[in-house]
């Protein structure tokens, strides 16, 4: 087991809502900076670099074009995201890119593929999620392309994002587990079974419980895979964190989502993070930045465990 203690993290903040239906989530990373994600993770004993905000174009807050929102845009942000972490990744860093809405994830994990294919490393993608995001043009209801990342980490939808990492796709279906979904549209569905994506929804959760979900999205894990996470922050119930621009309800209780954050982290093996969604316009007094905070602590080793660790 990797010492997770050992590692030094760059936070990077990526300012944009140009995919998300609702303003608000280029204020995220601020509000997490506010909550005190730096100084909580330098307690735990990691070495922390906040790389500051990536600048990008406006959200011109126009209706889509064949078939996607703000598409120039969203490329321009997710080329200077793909960039900055692969930086990181690059230097022997655990970036912790700081969104932003989901869109985000084309570059995050096009950077983290990238890096996957030249160390040959296995890479191993933990979907945090109400949605599953695998929309493309045609079948999307409003063109958002917070709704279309893993559509094109999958190879469905503009070039300019699908080749993002060099290679098109990015991912292929072993290398996936999407947790937490309830919302999918109609058409979403019968193309996410075509993919063969692992998909552990909330009736999935329901009937087995969080433990035993994360058993089995965490099987297979070695010393050659690079975990990468990918925390959407509706992920969570609304009745804890209303701060989302797409609230969901029948998501994972407070106890449920820590348990699920600790369980990665005591893998050892996180080595690159998203955390996207949050909406400080659609919070109450930050709490939602809050309670993303705890999840992000439980992530980097701060445990409930008081009971002695019995190998």
């Amino acid at each position: 087991m990797v010492d997770i203690q050992n590692k030094r993290l760059s936070l990077i903040g990526v300012p944009t809502d140009v995919g998300a239906g609702h303003r608000g989530s280029s204020m995220g990373p601020e509000a997490l900076r506010v909550a005190g994600i730096t100084q909580s993770l330098e307690k735990l004993g990691l070495d922390v670099r906040d790389c500051g905000n990536i600048q990008g174009p406006a959200n011109p807050w126009q209706s889509p074009v064949n078939g996607y929102r703000h598409l120039e845009q969203v490329v321009a942000w997710n080329r200077l995201a793909h960039d900055a972490i692969y930086a990181q990744l690059q230097e022997g860093r655990l970036p912790v890119m700081l969104g932003g809405d989901h869109c985000l994830g084309v570059g995050s994990i096009s950077a983290v593929a990238r890096y996957c294919r030249e160390q040959q490393k296995r890479l191993r993608v933990l979907w945090l999620d109400a949605h599953t995001d695998f929309n493309t043009a045609e079948l999307s209801p409003t063109g958002n392309i917070h709704g279309m990342p893993v559509a094109c980490l999958f190879g469905h939808g503009p070039e300019a994002l699908v080749n993002m990492s060099g290679t098109s796709p990015a991912l292929n279906a072993d290398m996936i587990r999407q947790i937490g979904i309830r919302s999918v549209d109609a058409g979403e569905k019968h193309f996410i079974h075509e993919a063969g994506i692992e998909v552990f929804d909330m009736r999935h959760i329901d009937e087995t419980g969080m433990r035993q979900t994360m058993q089995e999205a965490l099987y297979g894990l070695d010393q050659d895979t690079h975990l990468h996470v990918s925390f959407d922050v509706d992920f969570l119930d609304p009745d804890i964190a209303p701060g989302v621009g797409t609230t969901v309800r029948g998501g994972p209780n407070y106890r449920e989502a820590q348990l699920c954050m600790e369980m990665i982290a005591d893998t050892g093996m996180m080595a690159s993070l998203d955390i996207v969604e949050l909406n400080p316009a659609l919070d109450v007094r930050n709490l939602t930045a809050e309670i993303a905070l705890d999840m992000v602590e439980s992530l980097f080793g701060q445990s409930t465990l008081v009971r002695r660790n019995v190998k």
